[in-house]
C-alpha cells in the first residue's frame, strides 16, 4: 500500500484534524507573523511545538525529510547569500567575498524561520481537506468588497491538491529517467532540461484532464460550501495560539 504524501491531506483524528478549517487558517496566519518576529529562543520553543504537532498527527519524519530535501538546498543558498552580504566581523575572506559573524547568525535565523513556516504549512495541509480550504478562504474573504472570494478559494484548494501530485510526478519522472541511465550523462544542464520538460508535460496533461473533468461535472463557483460550527476546542486552540504568538511578538519588541 502506497504511503500518503507528506505534503498532502492525511486522514486522522488528531487535534489539528478536528479543528475548524477557518480557525486553522487564522492560526496559521498568526504563527507565520510570529515566526517573522521570533528570536532564537522563541524559535526553539515554536519549533518544538510544531514538531510535536507533526508527530502527534502521525506524519513520518523520514518521508518529510525526503520530500523537503530540495527545500533544504534552497535554504542553503539563502544561508550562503546572507553570510556574504551582511557586514560585520570577518570570519573567512576569499575571492573578494567575506563571510561575517553577523552574516552567519542572520543566515541561521532566516533559514530557521523559513523552515518553521514550512512546518506550520505541513500541519495545515496534512490536517485540512482541499474542500475545507476552499470553504475557509471563501468565508474569510467574503466580507472584503471587490475580492472574488469563490475564485480565490477554488484556486487555493487546487494548489493544495496539486502540490503532492507534482511531487509524486517528479519522483516518478526521476525514477523513469534513472532507469534509462539519464543520470549517467555528465552534462547537468541536459539532465535538468530532460527532467523539467518531462515533468512540465505531465503537469499540463493532468491540468487538462482536471479541466475536462470539472466541465463534465458542470462545475461552477456557486456550489454550496461546507457547514461550519465552532466548538470549544476550536476557540481554545485559537486563543492558545494567539497567546503564544502574542508573547513571541511582544518579546521581540
Amino acid at each position: 500500500m502506497a504511503e500518503p504524501a507528506t505534503l498532502g491531506f492525511r486522514p486522522g483524528r488528531s487535534i489539528p484534524h478536528r479543528l475548524d478549517a477557518r480557525f486553522k487558517l487564522v492560526s496559521l496566519a498568526m504563527i507565520n507573523i510570529a515566526l517573522l518576529r521570533a528570536d532564537f529562543s522563541s524559535l526553539a520553543a515554536l519549533t518544538a511545538l510544531l514538531l510535536a504537532a507533526i508527530g502527534h498527527m502521525g506524519v513520518p519524519f523520514r518521508s518529510m525529510a525526503r520530500e523537503m530535501r530540495y527545500f533544504a538546498f534552497l535554504l542553503l543558498l539563502v544561508f550562503a547569500a546572507r553570510t556574504i552580504s551582511t557586514p560585520g566581523a570577518t570570519l573567512i575572506s576569499a575571492a573578494g567575498m567575506a563571510v561575517t559573524q553577523e552574516g552567519v547568525a542572520a543566515g541561521v535565523l532566516v533559514c530557521w524561520r523559513l523552515a518553521c513556516v514550512v512546518f506550520a504549512g505541513i500541519i495545515f495541509i496534512a490536517a485540512t481537506r482541499p474542500s475545507e480550504v476552499r470553504g475557509a478562504v471563501i468565508w474569510i474573504l467574503a466580507p472584503i468588497p471587490g475580492v472574488p472570494e469563490r475564485r480565490a478559494g477554488t484556486m487555493l484548494s487546487l494548489l493544495v491538491r496539486f502540490v503532492p501530485m507534482i511531487l509524486d510526478q517528479a519522483r516518478e519522472t526521476m525514477d523513469a529517467q534513472r532507469a534509462r541511465c539519464i543520470e549517467c550523462r555528465k552534462n547537468p544542464v541536459f539532465r535538468l532540461t530532460a527532467l523539467a520538460v518531462a515533468l512540465l508535460r505531465r503537469i499540463f496533461e493532468d491540468a487538462d484532464r482536471l479541466i475536462v473533468a470539472m466541465e463534465a461535472r458542470c462545475y461552477n463557483e456557486e456550489r454550496t460550501g461546507p457547514a461550519y460550527r465552532a466548538t470549544r476546542l476550536d476557540w481554545a486552540a485559537l486563543f492558545g495560539t494567539a497567546a503564544v504568538c502574542g508573547g513571541v511578538v511582544l518579546r521581540s519588541w
